[in-house]
């Protein structure tokens, strides 16, 4: 090169800088387009990688959910609730608010008939209807009905256990209803014998006599029903099976209502068991058959009737459940339902979700 500057006039070696100079700046205008190029490529390319990691996670998304959803159907569709139901609590009028709603809300109603109404089933009818309300699939979801004392399926080893509701009653009154009914039947099926038809006697005059079916030991079977099928429920007065009925209301029902406010717990039912009682509260408010079952020729007691049977040990233990339950009720009400103008309505939901880790 130096030679060549020496064998080179000036003006030569000026152009040849030049001619340097350009090739130089052209291939740095070069190279600075590829690595323009290269950027755009890299940036194109992810890009493209965030759409597919995006429609992969939305895929999956969509997967759970549906597989969420999938679940919760298959969920509400293997459930059962069994209502066992105690003589003379509104049972019936609240039971064919369940048959009216079985058709438009897709379910089956199931009838538990026990051979002369007794509450405690052998073992093996225990055993045959736990594999029955369990595994019939044909059957689910279904609502079984019927005056059988509790039941606890756990005791057999089943994992999913049914949702168990009830309703209670003042005991004096469901006494006093099941007297009279004994005697004249009701407005449901009035051309039915009854076992004490012809029977004119009161309940004032029964107490009065210290007659057999309106003896304090008849009020003991709220109790029983809650208790289950342990010996010790059937024993009249035992301060054990009060006990274990009340764990077993708390611990094992999802909601028990009461007879003089069966408007609320219909209201609730449908509120948190839709699947199955949905439109329960207006076919309850404006149905034809929503009061259809009355006594009767029921006569209410005198005060001197009430007074003798509250003197009773027997007594005083059923209206220590009764209260215990009613005080329950109250209580999953007040965090459910408010009064406005007269009318009852649900509260909304009152929780949410926030502060959700990690961030996706």
């Amino acid at each position: 090169m130096g030679l060549l500057r020496v064998m080179m006039p000036p003006k030569l070696q000026l152009l040849a800088l030049l001619a340097f100079a350009v090739a130089m700046f052209f291939l740095e205008n070069q190279i600075q387009k590829l690595e323009e190029s290269r950027g755009k490529l890299e940036r194109a390319i992810a890009r493209h990688e965030v759409r597919e990691i995006e429609q992969r996670h939305t895929q999956d998304g969509l997967r759970e959910r549906d597989l969420t959803l999938s679940s919760l159907s298959d969920n509400e569709d293997d459930m059962v609730i069994i209502y066992n139901r105690v003589p003379k609590t509104a049972s019936t009028s609240f039971t064919n608010i369940a048959y009216d709603l079985c058709g438009k809300n897709h379910y089956h109603v199931l009838h538990i008939n026990t051979t002369k109404n007794n509450p405690v089933m052998s073992i093996q009818d225990q055993v045959r209807f736990v594999k029955n309300v369990t595994e019939w699939r044909e059957m689910k979801p279904a609502f079984y009905h019927g005056h059988v004392s509790f039941l606890d399926f756990t005791k057999f080893g089943v994992k999913r256990k049914p949702i168990y509701i009830n309703v209670i009653r003042d005991p004096i009154e469901r006494l006093v209803s099941y007297y009279y009914f004994l005697r004249f039947g009701d407005d449901y099926r009035p051309g039915l014998r009854r076992r004490k038809q012809g029977d004119k006697k009161t309940f004032d005059e029964c107490v009065s006599a210290g007659g057999s079916d309106c003896a304090p030991e008849k009020l003991w079977l709220q109790i029983p029903f809650f208790c289950g099928h342990y010996s010790e429920c059937w024993n009249v007065g035992s301060q054990w099976a009060l006990e274990q009925a009340k764990y077993n209301l708390v611990n094992e029902y999802m909601l028990v209502g009461v007879t003089e406010e069966l408007e609320d717990f219909v209201m609730m039912l449908e509120a948190a068991l839709p699947r199955f009682f949905r439109g329960a509260t207006e076919l309850y408010k404006t149905g034809k058959k929503s009061h259809l079952r009355k006594t009767s020729e029921k006569k209410p007691p005198t005060k001197e009737s009430i007074a003798k049977l509250q003197q009773s040990a027997i007594w005083k233990m059923e209206n220590e459940f009764y209260e215990f339950a009613l005080e329950q009720f109250q209580f999953v009400r007040a965090h459910a339902v408010r009064e406005k103008d007269g009318e009852l309505y649900l509260l909304a939901q009152n929780f949410f979700y926030e502060k959700i880790y990690p961030k996706n």
